[in-house]
């Protein structure tokens, strides 16, 4: 019964897409939650080093298998390694140091657009006119949802350091996106070990130089190790695996505009865990952003 409907389950891109953005959002949350207590570049490095050691018993058989095909395409898979995990998150993680949350959520919901993008000009994908107004729809209520329904806030960002590393970011997972479509035939397992590994190796150096030239440390409390665990399991291994499946079943366009839901679930997280009371706008955006994503999760 339970591989039954997890075999279902894997198979539904809305689900695994769905739970992408909310094991996502609490990435956001924490990422800033620990700025100060867990430098940015050792919270990536332990964030990837650690999920591959843990999928690396889960690994082995199908690694022994893929081995050929990794070998083959060792550069290509070290290449979606760096800029999925690697980069992406370090550049991220060091521009929450710098700026605040509304900044990072503003431009977290950019993503989709870039993916939309990225897709047209590097495989010359077409839009429908159904994708893109379900993307400004869906834009328009995370807009909504991270500026409180006022507008006029969003009119006093400002960008500095930390806002112009995350909008990097958001371009690189855009190519990222983009190029899943090329994903060796190898198990999901084989390529999320292989992808994490390019991560951690790629951090190596970059966490010595943060150590021992700037002589930022990892302060050791039972909130930064659980905060350590947390996006090592579920912002890594699982909301990866939610995401290339996604990607493969129902293509990149499609599947970037779920990123539009990780500033609902952040604020259903505020609602929830933080008793921050339900309000109008709240309303608003999320039947903007689901309406959107409806829209451009439809099968062209």
């Amino acid at each position: 019964m339970l591989p039954r409907l997890a075999e279902k389950a894997f198979d539904n891109a809305y689900l695994l897409l769905s739970l992408m953005a909310l094991f996502w959002a609490g990435n956001q949350v924490l990422g800033r939650a620990v700025a100060g207590h867990v430098p940015p570049v050792a919270l990536s490095f332990l964030r990837w080093s650690l999920a591959t050691l843990i999928l690396l018993p889960f690994a082995m058989p199908h690694l022994r298998r893929d081995w050929p095909v990794v070998r083959q395409k060792w550069l290509f898979l070290g290449f979606l390694g760096v800029i999925g995990g690697g980069a992406f998150n370090t550049l991220q993680y060091i521009g929450l140091n710098y700026t605040t949350a509304l900044n990072s959520l503003v431009l977290n919901s950019m993503a989709p657009i870039m993916i939309a993008i990225a897709c047209v000009l590097l495989f010359k994908d077409r839009l429908t006119v159904t994708q893109m107004v379900g993307t400004v729809i869906s834009l328009t209520g995370a807009l909504v949802v991270v500026a409180r329904g006022k507008p006029e806030v969003l009119a006093t960002l400002s960008l500095n350091r930390g806002d112009l590393m995350i909008l990097f970011a958001m371009a690189i997972t855009a190519v990222y996106t983009a190029y899943l479509r090329l994903r060796p035939e190898i198990h999901w397992i084989t390529f999320l070990f292989t992808m994490f590994l390019a991560s951690g190796l790629f951090n190596l150096p970059l966490v010595l130089i943060e150590m021992f030239v700037f002589g930022q440390f990892v302060q050791p409390t039972l909130f930064t190790v659980l905060a350590i665990a947390y996006v090592s399991i579920f912002p890594s291994i699982l909301s990866y695996l939610c995401f290339t499946r996604g990607v493969e079943l129902i293509g990149g366009v499609r599947a970037g505009i779920f990123m539009h839901l990780i500033p609902l679930f952040g604020a259903l997280m505020a609602i929830g865990l933080l008793g921050e009371p339900l309000a109008a706008f709240h309303i608003v955006g999320f039947v903007l952003i689901l309406t959107g994503v409806a829209l451009t999760s439809r099968k062209p």
